[in-house]
């Protein structure tokens, strides 16, 4: 490739892709591909427009034009949502550099202001498209306008981008043979380890946390010397040639840095057609070079494109296979090194403070004094020592638990302690129970408490000596004193009234309505429970479950049966007065399930004869869950109601609703009250829900609006779910709503729980977040708490913390069992204190964070405009991360942005939460959708969120048939599809297949038994079971995929270029969104800036 030649007369980005032979399709929102429309990255609400950004004084900037924005921003023709930064091709994940860019004089404004990635992760090898040329990197993430007229031009010889860096990683240091080799000379930087920059560092400075960095070189500041030779008219970085008026020029390089040199005066580019080409050594994982060739698996450029930098001349051979760096940080890549170091070692708890591996890597806890991760997790495990230290920070210190985790099989439950009828050893005077941090004194008989400092004496039956440490000598027999999580049984003073519990009961409520009848529910539900009773939850080794069951039907009435066992037949008894609900029978509605069999078998069977011909549209809505709470009171038990509902509630009766959708509400300050409930009738009644102990689940299968905000209230604060099947069909949505019921009637069940979260003195918890009632400042009440709900704590300094005593939290369940038994369930956990900034930045967990911000957004919604939350978030990001580069970065160029090496994630994940539905709804989301999903991911756990905002792409042709791993993850942007490949996409909810266009014969025939692409049924929801290696294959991985995730996800088949594609690319997040979400390199420039502005 030579530089000489002219700019091409359209974006890179513009032109026809060299990775999808033969694909044209017009751009993500449908325009024509041709040229894309300009960006001013203004108001962050909007369809993003482009960075307007001033130039350094006395620089005269190209002016706006409509021809070429930035490659993030554009939308691309040929299949590909402009997934900014790579001009051309298929990129793979995540730059694995392993070099440190040079940093050169001068200061820089934010002109224009690429930014130059780096990670330090190894790339794992794809054989995905050639990456892009270094200039077109650079122009595109800078969202700069190159020239008047022309668009980022060719790549300069030397890269103009300056190399990504080299964060030291967890393994040391890479040798100078990595990813990235050598550099151009002029260019070649020193390998510095503790904080990788896009900007290098003179090689002896180190910075504290590891970081990663961008640099960006524009506008008169610190410049790359990319080039052998003087730049190129139209030329991307650093500046055109002189001769345009437009752009200042910068000066030639001067004092370049340690470890770089120039040979010689600059003289013409060399010709780039020999494979060693002047300034990039080949390396030993393949050539580093803007020349880019064909890429194994994928076919050559379209005919007929230009191809960047092919002029004609000698023919040029092809580099040999290579790296494909990608420029920014890559969250797959991040996951794939935490599993590679760390999936291997069990997590062993015993140490204080140490973070976790991530929630998407699978690995062993062993509890040694610590509560394991899956019931604890926390933004940081390093807490500021004081008050001032976490504000100028903005760190959110919070822990997400889920205290009724289920653990994988080779981990054992907690243990179950019983101390009698003493009852379990407690603090006198913060009431914090007996763990391993207290401290034993005076030879065993008394006992510091480590929360509050209170010294109580130790009762004379649980007296132990002490060894020559100071701990008492029977600590690793008491769970209470070795472990970070167990049980004690409760006594008497901890049950309502003074009385044991009797067991929970099941009560389900079926809508019987004209709707519910004609679309197959009710008969298909009927059918299911005959079977699904006999798998209701039942305690460690018990021959049947001690829970028991009640039928409701109901329309605008309420029909009650009696099935007690000694009836022949079912009787039902019906309740028309709706406004002053009762309970018409006590004996024979709550029954067990195997002494009432038959006639519970014999009323299934009935209920759809008996409403088959109804005409009935309309339906109630709290009365239902009005009697359901009655009829527990009137039993004197706690337990769960299982509501099955159609429609807006419209009928005349308490808790009556109207239609109040209106999407002329969105982005004005009245949207809020689409998130609200219309009414205060259900919070009353959650209210007494909750004190009954009564939990509410609620599947609804709407064909229209149904106000889920207000439906879902009830469930919401008692610690209910939630699960809606919008236009529900059998044949359809069978399978989907079977798994869901099936999962949610046998999961164990916490009932009638109240939680309390104690800490040490210093700080205290604050605020909560999830699905739960509160009455009182402390105490989180759940009529019930199954294993999928997390309940997350915000804490707050009240006084100075000790970096040597550290912080402690304790987080206390007392519930109900299954069986009727009162527990107290304990997990405990020791974070460090730290006096340093770089501390706190060195031990945070972005995927904590990231859970805990969508949740504050997620509240935010009911009370301020959305667009006021997405600022705050916004804001608050930046405030963390220039805090991080003012107080613990080493000194660099404000060009470059630098980001802690463990939240280098931030801005991507962040970037998602922004996208999401809640936040900016696209014109195809509902209210409904978004009322959902905002209650959902209110009491989502760290892993749940974690693949809910980032979903994961798998392509499923690439990896060996025979292999029976998972395939490893691409990221999620459609610059990563090939055509010629499968992907499944999922999100937690969503599953979909998406095909490509040119996908083999043979790979079609094997899936979907069809002989062509054309023949695919778009939409098709089941894949036919055939008897071959790849259907086997793809078969087991889907039911794989849908055995992690506590929902079904139904799979979406999604043909290449068809209608439903609009739908699957909603979840390819890196790329800008339809609704006018930014690109995740567009969002990384307005980061930088907002950085910069709040550094300035």
């Amino acid at each position: 490739m030579n530089v000489n030649q002219s700019a091409p007369p359209v974006p890179p980005f513009g032109q026809p892709q060299p990775v999808y032979p033969g694909y044209h399709q017009s751009s993500y929102g449908g325009q024509p591909g041709s040229t894309a429309p300009p960006t001013s990255y203004g108001a962050y609400n909007g369809p993003v427009p482009g960075y307007q950004q001033t130039p350094p004084p006395g620089v005269s900037r190209a002016p706006p034009s409509s021809e070429a924005p930035p490659a993030s921003t554009a939308q691309a023709p040929c299949g590909q949502a402009a997934y900014g930064q790579f001009g051309q091709g298929d990129v793979q994940n995540g730059p694995s550099s392993t070099v440190q860019m040079q940093r050169f004089p001068g200061s820089q404004p934010f002109g224009s202001v690429p930014l130059a990635p780096v990670v330090s992760q190894p790339a794992v090898l794809q054989p995905f498209g050639p990456p892009p040329t270094s200039a077109q990197v650079t122009a595109q993430l800078a969202g700069m306008q190159i020239s008047g007229a022309v668009a980022p031009a060719l790549p300069p010889v030397g890269l103009g981008y300056g190399p990504p860096t080299s964060l030291a990683s967890a393994s040391g240091s890479f040798p100078n043979s990595g990813l990235y080799g050598s550099y151009p000379q002029g260019q070649a930087p020193p390998l510095s380890q503790g904080q990788g920059h896009f900007g290098a560092q003179p090689p002896q400075r180190s910075a504290p946390p590891q970081a990663s960095s961008f640099t960006s070189p524009a506008s008169g500041g610190p410049r790359m010397p990319s080039m052998t030779g003087p730049l190129l008219p139209g030329q991307g970085f650093g500046g055109p040639s002189v001769s345009q008026p437009n752009h200042v020029s910068s000066p030639p390089p001067q004092a370049l840095p340690p470890g770089s040199q120039m040979t010689g005066p600059p003289g013409p580019p060399p010709p780039m057609h020999s494979s060693q080409q002047p300034g990039y050594q080949l390396q030993q994982n393949g050539s580093f070079g803007p020349a880019r060739g064909p890429q194994p698996n994928y076919g050559s450029p379209y005919p007929g494109a230009s191809t960047f930098g092919s002029q004609p001349g000698p023919p040029q051979p092809l580099p040999p296979k290579r790296l494909d760096p990608d420029a920014i940080p890559s969250p797959i890549q991040v996951i794939e090194d935490d599993r590679n170091n760390r999936g291997s070692e069990p997590f062993v708890t015993g140490v204080r403070g140490q973070v976790p591996p991530l929630v998407t890597t699978n690995f062993l806890v062993k509890d040694q004094g610590n509560a394991s991760p899956r019931y604890i997790r926390c933004t940081s495990y390093n807490i500021p020592c004081t008050s001032d230290m976490a504000k100028q920070a903005q760190v959110p210190l919070a822990a997400v638990i889920k205290p009724l985790a289920r653990l994988p099989p080779e981990e054992a439950s907690p243990y179950v302690v019983d101390h009698g009828e003493s009852g379990p050893l407690r603090c006198n005077r913060c009431k914090a129970y007996m763990c391993p941090f207290m401290q034993f004194i005076e030879g065993g008989r008394r006992f510091q408490c480590c929360f509050c400092s209170c010294i109580n004496d130790v009762p004379p039956q649980y007296f132990q000596h002490l060894d020559h440490t100071g701990k008492r000598v029977d600590a690793y027999d008491r769970p209470e004193l070795s472990l970070g999580s167990y049980e004690f049984l409760a006594t008497v003073d901890y049950c309502k009234n003074n009385k044991f519990p009797s067991p929970p009961a099941f009560i389900f409520m079926i809508d019987v309505s004209y709707n519910a009848i004609r679309s197959g529910l009710v008969r298909l539900l009927c059918e299911e429970l005959k079977s699904l009773l006999d798998f209701l939850p039942r305690e460690g080794g018990a021959e049947e479950s001690a829970i028991r069951v009640g039928f409701v039907t109901y329309n605008k009435v309420l029909h009650f049966y009696n099935v007690k066992s000694s009836l022949a037949q079912p009787q039902m008894m019906v309740v028309s007065d709706v406004a002053d609900m009762f309970v018409p029978l006590l004996d024979g509605f709550l029954v067990n399930v195997s002494e009432s069999r038959a006639v519970i078998t014999s009323l299934l069977d009935q209920i759809p004869e008996m409403f088959a011909d109804t005409r009935e549209t309309e339906t109630v809505f709290a009365p239902v869950i009005q009697a359901g709470m009655e009829a527990l009171k009137a039993a004197e038990c706690a337990g769960k109601l299982f509501l099955f509902h159609t429609s807006l509630p419209i009928a005349e009766a308490p808790g009556k609703l109207k239609n109040r959708d209106d999407r002329k509400l969105i982005n004005t300050d009245k949207e809020k009250t689409l998130f609200q409930p219309q009414t205060g009738a259900y919070q009353t009644l959650a209210k007494e829900c909750v004190a009954q102990g009564c939990c509410v689940d609620l599947f609804l299968f709407p064909n229209q609006y149904v106000d889920v905000a207000t439906l879902s209230v009830v469930p919401q604060l008692t610690g209910g779910s939630v699960y809606k099947y919008a236009c529900f069909q059998v044949e359809n949505d069978q399978e989907r709503f079977l798994s869901d019921l099936r999962r949610d009637v046998q999961k164990v069940v916490g009932f009638d729980a109240v939680m309390r979260v104690r800490t040490s003195t210093g700080i205290r918890a604050v605020d909560f977040f999830g699905a739960f009632y509160m009455s009182n400042t402390t105490d989180v009440e759940l009529a019930g708490l199954d294993g999928d709900k997390t309940v997350t704590v915000e804490f707050k300094h009240d006084d100075r913390l000790n970096e040597e005593s550290g912080a402690l939290l304790q987080c206390a369940l007392l519930y109900t069992s299954c069986a009727g038994q009162r527990r107290l369930r304990i997990h405990n956990l020791a974070l460090n204190c730290c006096t340093q900034l770089a501390d706190l930045y060195r031990n945070c967990e972005t995927d904590t964070l990231i859970n805990y911000m969508a949740k504050f957004a997620y509240r935010g919604v009911l009370n301020s405009p959305v667009k006021t939350v997405r600022d705050t978030l916004i804001t608050q990001c930046a405030q963390i991360l220039a805090c991080y580069r003012k107080n613990c970065a080493s000194p660099s160029s404000a060009g470059q942005l630098i980001l802690p090496e463990c939240m280098k994630l931030l801005p991507v994940y962040l970037n998602c939460v922004l996208k999401s539905d809640v936040l900016q709804p696209g014109a195809e989301v509902t209210t409904d959708d978004r009322a959902y999903v905002r209650q959902l991911v209110t009491s989502m756990d760290v892993a749940e969120t974690n693949v809910f905002f980032y979903p994961r792409l798998l392509p499923l042709t690439k990896s060996p048939i025979e292999s029976a791993t998972e395939p490893p993850a691409v990221r999620a942007s459609e610059e990563r599809l090939s055509n010629g490949d499968i992907y499944l996409l999922e999100n937690g909810l969503n599953l979909f297949l998406w095909v490509g266009a040119s996908v083999q014969q043979g790979v079609v025939q094997s899936l979907f038994s069809v002989s062509s692409f054309s023949q695919i049924t778009s939409g098709l929801s089941v894949l036919p079971v055939l008897d071959n290696p790849l259907s086997k294959k793809v078969r087991g991985l889907i039911d794989s995929l849908r055995a992690q995730r506590s929902r079904y996800m139904k799979l979406i088949v999604v043909k290449q270029e068809d209608k439903l594609e609009m739908l699957f690319k909603h979840f390819l997040v890196e790329d800008k969104s339809l609704s006018g979400g930014a690109s995740y390199v567009d969002f990384l420039c307005h980061m930088h800036k907002e950085i910069r502005q709040l550094l300035s």
